[in-house]
């Protein structure tokens, strides 16, 4: 694994929000889109990232006396860049898969923006990449044995 690049495992196709964005488009388009973060770009240029637990913490707390109405009136009013998280974790393209799961543990985070040369985002590298990195390496070494596996479940 440690020669697998970051290049070839992220996801290109990065779905983005401007800081301006409120959160409600925001969550809308995280569960639409089915991705637990968005990284957020204004200018050209990474500003941060959003994540859902960004957005449960925008919430009021549970012991509040708002009604929902409040509370959804309130939270439709909260922009992306006043909740997001702003203390990035970034990688390159060229970095080895294995650098990428190191900054992941050691950040306790589940994924890492990739910056071009220029420092513009140009990708993604999550979790779930490094897992189907994982899978696809076992079903190669699978193929190649003649001892079958059993599936319990």
């Amino acid at each position: 694994m440690k020669l697998e690049l970051v290049r070839d495992w992220m996801s290109r196709d990065v779905v983005t929000v401007g800081p301006d964005t409120l959160l409600p488009e925001a969550n809308r388009l995280m569960m639409e889109k089915h991705v637990r973060r968005l990284p957020v770009v204004g200018n050209g240029r990474l500003l941060g990232i959003l994540t859902y637990g960004d957005i449960r913490g925008a919430g009021p707390s549970s012991v509040s006396d708002l009604d929902v109405a409040e509370v959804s009136y309130l939270m439709g009013q909260i922009k992306v860049e006043q909740v997001m998280s702003q203390k990035l974790v970034t990688i390159d393209q060229d970095a080895t898969i294995g650098e990428a799961a190191e900054l992941m543990l050691q950040y306790a985070i589940g994924g890492l923006p990739v910056l071009g040369p220029d420092g513009a985002l140009i990708g993604i590298i999550t979790e779930s990449d490094i897992f189907r990195l994982v899978v696809h390496g076992w079903r190669r070494t699978q193929d190649d044995s003649s001892t079958p596996y059993t599936h319990y479940g």
